[in-house]
C-alpha cells in the first residue's frame, strides 16, 4: 500500500515556555487521513502544539510545514456567554456556510438572479440544505435536548457550554480536527456517540486524551511527549503500551523497579480472579488484569504511586436504602431505591445522561435528603466522596500538605509530604498555593484529601477528569487495592472494567441490576434510543413499517428455534453461575470464621484445621466452577454468532 503524502511536519522543532523547554529537536511527521493521539503528561507541550498547528504560537526554532488551503477545525475550551441559541452557534462552525448565506441574503435583496442561482448551486455542493438537521444530530448525539436546541448559549452551565464548542468544531467541515480532551465533559452515553462519530470521520484528526478506551477505539497512531521528544508508534493505546513496555523493560536501570512492579501486578491478577464475584464480569476482568501484567513495565518511570489508606473500624451492613424516593420536593428523580452495601461491595452506576446517578450518590452521601423511605448507615461508616464540584472547594491559599495538616495536626511534616509525594507532590510542589495548580493538579489534592481520612466507602462522580494516564492507571491500581466498598460513576471505561464487579442502572426513574457488561451496556443503549426514536414517529409510519400477519408469524417461529436451541446452554450456564455465588458466600463465611482470633489457640486446633481444609477446597470449586463458566459462555457467544448468520 502506498503511503499517502505527509500532510504535517515537524522538523528539528524548539519550543520554550519561559525557561522551560517543551520541544528541543523534536520531529512528527502525520500523513494525510491518519487519526493520532497525542499523549504525555500534563504540561509537557500538547496543548502548545495545538496552537503551533493553528498558528497562535510559533517554534523557537525548526520547521513546520503544513499544506496550502488546509481547513482546520478545532475544539476552543471557553464559551463566551452570547445570546444566540445553541443551534445557531453551532451551524456557526461552519464559516463557508455562513458565508454563502450571507452572500444569498444579499443578492435576494438585490434582486440578483444570477448570482442567487450561483449561490444555491454552492449551497447544495456544501450539503446547506442538511445542515440545520446535521447540527441537531450533532446536539442530540452530545446529549441536548430537541428544546435545548433553542435556548440560548449563556444559559448553559460550563460543561454545557464546551459540549457546543465540541458540536460547533464537528459541524465544521474541515480536512484536519484537533481535539484537546474532548470526553472530559462528557457522560458515557455521549462519549461513545463521540467515539462512532470519530471513527465515521474522513478528515486526518489529532486527539488529546486520557481516556485510554476512547484512544484505542478511534486512533491508529500515538504521538507520546517524553522528554522534549515526539516519538511516533504505529497503533492505539493498547498497542503503544505493549511497545512502550517492551522497550523500557530492555533498560537494565529500570530492571528490579520493573520487577517489583509486575510483581504487584500478578498478585493483583490472582486476588482479583479469586474474589470475582460475577461470572459475567469474571471473563473481561481476568483478560483486562492478564494485559495489564503484561503492560505493567510501560508504567515503571510514573510518579504516582498511591493507595487509599485501609480503614481502621468497618461496619457491615456499612448503609442502604430501603424504599427510597430520591430527588427533591418538587420534583422525585429515583422511586423505590433499595439498596443494601456491604464491605468489598464494587459497583459501577450506568444509565443515560439526566437519569439520576449523580442524585443517587449525593443522596448516600448526605448532600440530599430522602424525598421519603428509609436510610441507614453503620457505627463505623466514613465515607470518602470525590465530585468535580469539590475542586471548586478546596483553599486556593492552601497548600496541600496545609489541607492535610488541618484535618491531623499531629501529623509531622514529613509523613504528610511522604504521603503526598505518591500523588506526585515532590518538594516544593507539596508547600505550593492551590491557585497555582492545573484542573489535574486540582483533582490529585481533592484525591489524596480522601485517600488520607481512611474510608471505608467510596463515592466516586467522574474521578478521572483532568487526569492524565498515567494518573488515571495509578487511581486504577489503587481501586483495585481499595479493601472498603465502592461506587462509581465514570465515563473512563477502563477504569470501570478494571475496578468494578457489578453495575446498575438507572434510567427511567429506577435503579436495578444490570446483567452484564460495558459491550452489552453500548447494545441497550443502542436498543434503548430505537425505542425512543420509534415511539415518537407518527402511528401511521409505524403502521406502514409493520410486518405482515404471516411475515409475523414466521419470524415468531424463528426466534423460538433460536430460543430452544441456546436454552440448554443458557440453563447450563445459570446452574454455574448460581453454583459459583454458593461457592463464593460460603469461602466469605469460612474466611469469616477463620478471622476469629481464638481459632489459633491449642485447644481448638482440629476445628482451626477443618476450617483450613474447607476454605482450600471452596477455593478449587469457585475456581473449577468460573472456568467451566468462561467456557460455557464462550460456546453460547459462538452459537449465538452463528444463528444470527
Amino acid at each position: 500500500m502506498l503511503q499517502s503524502a505527509p500532510m504535517i511536519q515537524l522538523q528539528d522543532i524548539s519550543l520554550h515556555r519561559g525557561t522551560q523547554f517543551l520541544l528541543e529537536d523534536a520531529n512528527l511527521t502525520i500523513h494525510s487521513g491518519w487519526k493520532v493521539g497525542l499523549i504525555g503528561a500534563n504540561g509537557v507541550g500538547k496543548s502548545s502544539l495545538f496552537k503551533m498547528l493553528l498558528g497562535e504560537l510559533h517554534a523557537d526554532k525548526g520547521d513546520l510545514y503544513l499544506p496550502g488551503q488546509l481547513r482546520i477545525a478545532h475544539m476552543a475550551q471557553e464559551v463566551s456567554a452570547t445570546d444566540r441559541s445553541a443551534l445557531e452557534y453551532v451551524l456557526d462552525g461552519d464559516p463557508q456556510l455562513r458565508q454563502v448565506q450571507i452572500d444569498l441574503d444579499r443578492a435576494e435583496a438585490e434582486h440578483d438572479n444570477h448570482r442567487i442561482a450561483e449561490l444555491h448551486a454552492e449551497l447544495e455542493a456544501i450539503e446547506g440544505y442538511t445542515a440545520e438537521s446535521r447540527a441537531y444530530q450533532l446536539l442530540a448525539g452530545l446529549g441536548f435536548s430537541t428544546s435545548d436546541a433553542q435556548r440560548p448559549v449563556k444559559d448553559f452551565s460550563g460543561g454545557w457550554r464546551i459540549r457546543l464548542n465540541l458540536a460547533q468544531a464537528l459541524m465544521c467541515r474541515s480536512d484536519l480536527l484537533l481535539l484537546d480532551e474532548p470526553t472530559n465533559h462528557l457522560d458515557l452515553d455521549a462519549t461513545i456517540w463521540l467515539e462512532q462519530w470519530l471513527r465515521q470521520y474522513q478528515g486526518s484528526i489529532i486527539l488529546i486524551s486520557h481516556d485510554r478506551d476512547f484512544l484505542d477505539n478511534v486512533v491508529g497512531h500515538i504521538a507520546h511527549l517524553y522528554n522534549q521528544k515526539i516519538e511516533l508508534y504505529k497503533g492505539n493505546y493498547s498497542q503503544f503500551e505493549v511497545l512502550r513496555a517492551s522497550k523500557l523493560a530492555q533498560q537494565q536501570q529500570a530492571f528490579e523497579k520493573q520487577q517489583v512492579r509486575v510483581s504487584e501486578i500478578e498478585d493483583f491478577v490472582r486476588r482479583f480472579r479469586a474474589k470475582a464475584t460475577k461470572a459475567k464480569q469474571a471473563q473481561s476482568r481476568i483478560k483486562e488484569l492478564e494485559r495489564m501484567e503484561k503492560i505493567a513495565p510501560a508504567h515503571v518511570d510514573s510518579p504516582f504511586s498511591f493507595t487509599f489508606r485501609e480503614s481502621e473500624k468497618i461496619s457491615n451492613p456499612l448503609m442502604g436504602l430501603r424504599h427510597a424516593q430520591c430527588g427533591y420536593s418538587d420534583k422525585v428523580i429515583l422511586k423505590e431505591v433499595s439498596l443494601n452495601l456491604q464491605p468489598g461491595a464494587r459497583i459501577g452506576l450506568l444509565g443515560p445522561n439526566g437519569a439520576g446517578k449523580s442524585t443517587l450518590i449525593k443522596t448516600l452521601v448526605g448532600d440530599i435528603g430522602l424525598v421519603s423511605g428509609e436510610s441507614h448507615s453503620g457505627e463505623h461508616l466514613k465515607i470518602g466522596y470525590f465530585a468535580q464540584h469539590q475542586l471548586e472547594a478546596l483553599d486556593l491559599d492552601a497548600s496541600p500538605l496545609l489541607h492535610i495538616k488541618r484535618i491531623s495536626p499531629q501529623a509531622s511534616d514529613q509523613e504528610v509530604r511522604d504521603f503526598l509525594g505518591t500523588f506526585g507532590f515532590f518538594g516544593n510542589a507539596a508547600l505550593d498555593p492551590v491557585k497555582r495548580f492545573s484542573g489535574g493538579e486540582k483533582a490529585r489534592v481533592a484525591l489524596s484529601l480522601i485517600a488520607w481520612q481512611k474510608p471505608n466507602l467510596l463515592l466516586m462522580d467522574e474521578p478521572t477528569n483532568h487526569l492524565d494516564l498515567e494518573v488515571r492507571h495509578a487511581l486504577t491500581l489503587a481501586l483495585q487495592t481499595f479493601e472498603g466498598a465502592l461506587i462509581l460513576v465514570s465515563h473512563d471505561r477502563h477504569l470501570l472494567r478494571n475496578t468494578v464487579d457489578e453495575f446498575l442502572l438507572v434510567a427511567d426513574g429506577t435503579v436495578k441490576e444490570f446483567k452484564g457488561d460495558l459491550d452489552d451496556y453500548q447494545s441497550w443503549l443502542t436498543e434503548n434510543k430505537r425505542q425512543q426514536q420509534a415511539s415518537s414517529e407518527p402511528v401511521n409510519e409505524r403502521e406502514n413499517r409493520s410486518l405482515s400477519a404471516a411475515e409475523k408469524k414466521e419470524q415468531k417461529r424463528l426466534e423460538a428455534e433460536k430460543r430452544k436451541q441456546l436454552s440448554p446452554l443458557k440453563k447450563q450456564l445459570d446452574k454455574l453461575e448460581k453454583a459459583l455465588d454458593k461457592y463464593q458466600s460460603e469461602l466469605a463465611d469460612t474466611e469469616e470464621a477463620l478471622s476469629d482470633t481464638t481459632l489459633y489457640e491449642d485447644s481448638r486446633k482440629d476445628e482451626l484445621k477443618a476450617l483450613l481444609q474447607k476454605q482450600a477446597e471452596l477455593k478449587r470449586n469457585a475456581e473449577d466452577t468460573e472456568e467451566q463458566w468462561l467456557e460455557q459462555q464462550e460456546a453460547l457467544e459462538i452459537m449465538e454468532a452463528e444463528l444470527s448468520g
